[in-house]
């Protein structure tokens, strides 16, 4: 197993990316530290897992700290820290005002930062790694994607510097998964939010899904648990892009 004998933060894992991210290291191996920020779907994971958990805000800077020290009581050392949880909080640039901007600052870019800060000398004895996860949206975003957007791009930046200062000052690895569209059940109920049908995940075209159906939070979660695994050797200071076609350089649909 990869992760066998390794103690994971995965943060947002009451659902999702994060939820597969922990189920998979946990099948691998690992102990996780569930998070989340609902307590009920949070202890429903922990429990279906026979894992701890954590429940929080992490727009609050202690609560970050917190998280790692429940997870070092629990388990003793840290391995792995995989940064997930975000908020995809949509608004229009007339709508985006400076709170609605630092709130989803503060979840999507500050607090892996601050849990990074937390965890840094439990993963520097461990040589540990950090997995941070982005979105492709890091590279421009939607029109109601604004602050999501510059978050994401602004994750993506603190990866490739920690990626190169900590690795060669701490033996830290930090890299970044920029995933694609995800079927999430968030994503799904978000779409119905928005107005569409209750299948709308199933008539896609194949300029948007390829391959005729979206990515699921399972096939990014193992890519995150490879990222996680001495096996993925010295690595670091990579974002890497996980979608169904190149995110830079696709070629245009025939007309």
């Amino acid at each position: 197993m990869k992760l066998q004998g390794k103690s994971i933060i995965v943060t947002g894992s009451s659902m999702g990316i994060g939820e597969a991210a922990a189920r998979r290291a946990v099948a691998e191996g690992a102990q996780v530290l569930i998070h989340g920020i609902e307590e009920v779907e949070t202890k429903l994971v922990a429990e279906s897992l026979g894992m701890p958990f954590c429940v929080g805000n992490l727009a609050e800077p202690q609560h970050c700290e917190e998280v790692v020290s429940v997870a070092l009581a629990e388990f003793g050392k840290l391995h792995g820290l995989v940064n997930n949880a975000g908020v995809v909080w949509r608004n229009l640039i007339e709508e985006t005002d400076a709170t609605f901007f630092d709130s989803v600052m503060a979840i999507n870019a500050r607090a892996p930062l601050l849990l990074i800060r937390a965890a840094l000398r439990e993963l520097s004895n461990t040589r540990g790694y950090v997995v941070n996860i982005g979105s492709v949206n890091a590279y421009s975003g939607e029109p109601n994607l604004l602050a999501y957007s510059a978050a994401k791009g602004a994750l993506m930046t603190m990866t490739r510097n920690l990626g190169d200062t900590l690795h060669r000052e701490h033996g830290i690895k930090v890299n970044q998964i920029n995933p694609g569209w995800v079927l999430s059940e968030g994503e799904r109920k978000r779409k119905i939010d928005e107005g569409m049908a209750e299948d709308w995940f199933d008539n896609l075209s194949k300029d948007e899904v390829p391959s005729g159906r979206m990515i699921t939070p399972e096939e990014i979660a193992v890519s995150i648990v490879h990222f996680l695994s001495d096996e993925f050797g010295p690595i670091s200071g990579q974002v890497i892009e996980l979608s169904q076609f190149p995110f830079i350089g696709r070629n245009a649909p025939k007309c």
